[in-house]
C-alpha cells in the first residue's frame, strides 16, 4: 500500500528512512537538510544559499512523485536561530503561490543533523 520514493536528484538518505514515501495520494518527506546531492557536500554558504539547497532537494523529491510545491499541503521548518526566520521565510515563500501557500510550523530547535541551521519537511496531495 505505501511506495517508497527515492531519487537520485536529492541526497541519499543517511539511515534507516527513505527520502518519501506515498501512501495512496499522500506524500511524506523526510526532512531535507543542505546536501548538494551531487557532491554529498553541505552547502552553508549563507542562510539563503543553505535554504534554497533545502527547496531544492525537496523539489526533486517531489518531483520524483510526479509532484510540484503546488501539491504541498503542510510544511515543518526547524531552524536552529529564530533571528534567521526572515531570510528563510523570503527564500521558502519564493517556491509558492502565496494564494494557495501550505499550512506550516516553524520551531526553533537546539540542534539539527549535521549541525546544520535549517530543515525542512512537507506533506503533499495528488
Amino acid at each position: 500500500m505505501k511506495k517508497i520514493i527515492n531519487t537520485k536528484n536529492a541526497p541519499a538518505p543517511i539511515g534507516p528512512y527513505n527520502q518519501a514515501v506515498l501512501v495512496g495520494n499522500t506524500l511524506y518527506t523526510s526532512g531535507q537538510i543542505a546536501i548538494n546531492p551531487s557532491t554529498g557536500d553541505l552547502v552553508l554558504y549563507s542562510i539563503e544559499v543553505e535554504t534554497k539547497q533545502v527547496m531544492e532537494n525537496l523539489k526533486a523529491v517531489l518531483a520524483a512523485a510526479d509532484m510540484t510545491f503546488e501539491n504541498v499541503v503542510k510544511t515543518s521548518i526547524f531552524i536552529s536561530d529564530m533571528n534567521n526566520f526572515s531570510k528563510i521565510n523570503e527564500v521558502y515563500g519564493s517556491y509558492f503561490n502565496n494564494e494557495i501557500a501550505p499550512a506550516r510550523e516553524t520551531v526553533e530547535v537546539a540542534n539539527l543533523p549535521k549541525f546544520v541551521n535549517v530543515e525542512i519537511s512537507m506533506i503533499a496531495i495528488k
